[in-house]
């Protein structure tokens, strides 16, 4: 059924991404397909770079990797099944160029319950369902 799904995780709030990826390990492990994990970084404007140090960048980049490989460890699904990506962007953005370049056939990403906030601008998530090309399932936390 699905072959390739895409979990979007924002470190920053691993509780609210651990029910869609509880949720994608269970579609996985029925269908037989593979999980992509996927954190994207948020650019630092460049007014604030000449008060970072030279090495930020790859820093930022390194914690990242290895935050999100030790989450694709725990999830339950054998090695060769789980891979993970840390892109820079915008979410939705970033989320979608990832879902369409890997031909995911199914995006599981995890919300809050709507804000006044999230209603009046709109959030990541309701974003990647309205422009996703393929299925997606937003679970809540």
């Amino acid at each position: 059924m699905f072959k390739t799904i895409l979990v979007p995780v924002d470190l920053g709030e691993v509780d609210t991404a651990k029910p869609a990826i509880d949720k994608a390990v269970e579609i996985a492990k029925t269908s037989g397909g593979t999980l992509r994990l996927i954190y994207v970084r948020a650019i630092v404007p460049v007014t604030y770079m000449e008060f970072m140090p030279p090495t930020f960048d790859e820093e930022q980049q390194g914690e990242a990797d290895a935050k999100l490989a030790k989450l694709a460890a725990g999830v339950g699904l054998p090695s060769d099944r789980v891979s993970a990506v840390v892109r820079l962007g915008s979410v939705y953005a970033e989320v979608l160029d990832e879902a369409e370049k890997t031909g995911a056939d199914l995006v599981v990403i995890g919300s809050h319950r709507p804000t006044m906030a999230t209603y009046l601008l709109g959030s990541n998530a309701a974003t990647i369902v309205r422009h996703a090309k393929c299925s997606v399932l937003v679970v809540r936390a």
